[in-house]
């Protein structure tokens, strides 16, 4: 992994495993539910619900600096603490959990290269037995808004009013409006398309089948075909945010790019605003 521009990023399944009686290092199992923790995770893993604990419901927003301390402390996370991420759905949610803990300021966080589905494949270790941990204070730094595109920065780019470029990582169907969510999705808009001018790079094709990322070289191939290159700001968004946030991993630390901002509004925000543009299948064809 050392070919990407921030390696210490990004763990393999191995060096977790070598790893997961360190002191100083605490795993989490990060995904929309604990559905899956429950019925077994690495051993010392703690599990965080991506919509209980790191969502406020109430706001439709990230959960707040005081919630997130009260999370971290109950976790047995210090500020000098190694957390190692990962999860289901190829680390859509661990991959969030990152971007979120980035944007408080925690110091080292990093991704287990394939998740979930490669530590189960390479039948690794998983238990049931729940982690006891000791609570700690933890004090977080931030907000890091360098890091987190608002409506506003997306209109800024829109209005030619500052650089930018847009990457939607959905899917081909969501981006044309064919549909507006994937089926059982409960978070929806009124309206379906894309925002226009965004390129669509659907974030799995960053990914090979085991769930790891692909090479630099790859990858930089595949956004370059699509101009996407690093020169400009560059916004990444899905629908809620969390297949964005594995995107915009992949820009600013596997790429190294430096100004990279995830819209976690995404989707269910900009489909439902009042004036916002969008475009879809029959305007786009005809660009």
């Amino acid at each position: 992994m050392s070919e990407y521009k921030h390696p210490e990023t990004l763990v393999s399944t191995q060096w977790a495993a070598d790893h997961l009686k360190d002191s100083n290092i605490r795993l989490v199992e990060v995904d929309v539910d604990t559905t899956a923790y429950d019925q077994g995770h690495i051993p010392g893993a703690v599990g965080w619900n991506w919509q209980s604990q790191l969502q406020d419901n109430i706001r439709r927003d990230l959960i707040g600096q005081g919630a997130l301390e009260a999370l971290l402390g109950q976790s047995g996370i210090s500020n000098d603490t190694t957390i190692l991420l990962y999860g289901d759905n190829n680390n859509w949610f661990a991959a969030y959990a990152f971007w979120q803990l980035k944007y408080y300021g925690h110091k080292d966080v990093r991704l287990i290269n394939g998740g979930r589905k490669k530590w189960v494949e390479e039948k690794r270790p998983l238990t049931t037995d729940a982690t006891k941990v000791a609570a700690t204070k933890y004090r977080a730094i931030g907000p890091d808004e360098s890091i987190r595109a608002r409506k506003e920065d997306v209109f800024g780019v829109l209005e030619k009013k500052k650089a930018g470029q847009l990457v939607d990582v959905r899917s081909g169907d969501e981006f044309t409006g064919k549909i507006i969510a994937p089926p059982g999705m409960s978070e929806t808009a009124q309206r379906g398309g894309h925002i226009p001018g965004a390129a669509n790079i659907p974030w799995a094709q960053a990914a090979n089948e085991d769930g790891t990322f692909k090479s630099a070289e790859a990858l930089k191939a595949l956004y370059d075909g699509k101009g996407i290159t690093g020169k400009n700001e560059l916004i990444a968004y899905c629908r809620i945010g969390e297949r964005s946030s594995h995107t915009w991993f992949v820009l600013k630390y596997l790429l190294g790019y430096d100004k990279v901002k995830n819209y976690d509004g995404s989707w269910t925000e900009w489909g439902n605003l009042v004036g916002a543009p969008i475009e879809k299948e029959a305007a786009a064809a005809a660009r």
